[in-house]
């Protein structure tokens, strides 16, 4: 069988799969394991593609970033100034390709779910639209006519300012660069850090859930007037928590206050802001999405 390989590279974890070239969906094999530091966690993925590597044909990495994506870039494939500790500057393309000899696709974590969900998810058919991730850190990828954007390096939704009113949430942000930047007032560590418990254990009367759909609202409003997109998928750990998805929706027509008169804001705005086709998927089939790429 000829096979696909990807790695779906986040601040926590990393799954390595393969899956079959003729469809991409169809996993073969998969591990995970924690993000530890660059040399142990690239040994682990290359132990796991050894098993397969008769049969590879490309592979996908779909990293955290911020990550250099140019390919002509003599930087191409490297990890650059992330929060993750000991990850600055890392080269993780590099010792995948001289390892393998095949092609190997490089993107962020949230550009990769975005091919993913427009391949088979919830952005099929859509040329323009927006993915983000909302979990351990925030992510945004955006594809715009038909285009995953790049631009500069690759957006970084992640970090755009929103309104803080420090009366109503006097927590500082955790964000090593921007303090209370989206990320590091909504993040998952962020949540954990102002209410004293991990997201996933607050109960859905909890008050940060209507908190976190304001900032998640916020940022939407913004992405609306921004990007013009015609659908934005929220994935992510945070976004686990189902109830969100009213509120967000809600808080984010409020915010556009009818400046927006499209009738996916004012009639639609349940199928406009929606989770993702693929699921807790969509990072690991990103992954596969760009590997397919590599063998056009």
């Amino acid at each position: 069988m000829k096979l696909l390989g990807g790695i779906e590279a986040g601040g926590t974890k990393i799954v390595c799969a393969v899956g079959d070239a003729a469809d991409p969906r169809t996993i073969v094999a998969r591990t995970q394991f924690p993000t530890t530091t660059p040399m142990e966690t690239l040994e682990r993925c290359l132990e796991f593609f050894d098993a397969h590597a008769a049969d590879l044909r490309a592979i996908g990495i779909a990293s955290f970033g911020p990550i250099d994506v140019h390919p002509t870039s003599p930087t191409y494939g490297y990890v650059t100034t992330t929060t993750k500790l000991g990850w600055s500057h890392t080269n993780f393309r590099g010792p995948i390709v001289e390892r393998y000899g095949v092609p190997v696709e490089f993107d962020t974590d949230v550009n990769g779910a975005a091919l993913a969900e427009h391949r088979w998810g919830a952005a099929q058919g859509l040329s323009d639209f927006v993915y983000f991730t909302i979990g351990t850190g925030i992510g945004g990828g955006a594809m715009v006519a038909g285009k995953i954007l790049h631009g500069l390096i690759h957006t970084e939704m992640g970090h755009m300012r929103i309104s803080h009113d420090h009366a109503r949430d006097p927590f500082p942000g955790q964000c090593t660069f921007h303090d209370d930047c989206f990320e590091g007032l909504a993040c998952g560590p962020a949540m954990e850090k102002r209410w004293g418990a991990k997201a996933q254990t607050l109960p859905p009367e909890h008050p940060a859930w209507e908190l976190e759909a304001h900032y998640i609202a916020m940022a939407m409003q913004s992405v609306v007037c921004m990007l013009s997109p015609l659908r934005i998928i929220l994935g992510g750990g945070v976004m686990s928590q189902l109830p969100l998805f009213p509120m967000i929706r809600a808080k984010t027509v409020a915010a556009l206050n009818g400046y927006i008169q499209a009738p996916q804001i004012l009639k639609e705005i349940d199928s406009y802001i929606v989770p993702p086709g693929l699921g807790n998927n969509a990072g690991v089939l990103g992954a596969m999405a760009l590997a397919e790429m590599g063998t056009a």
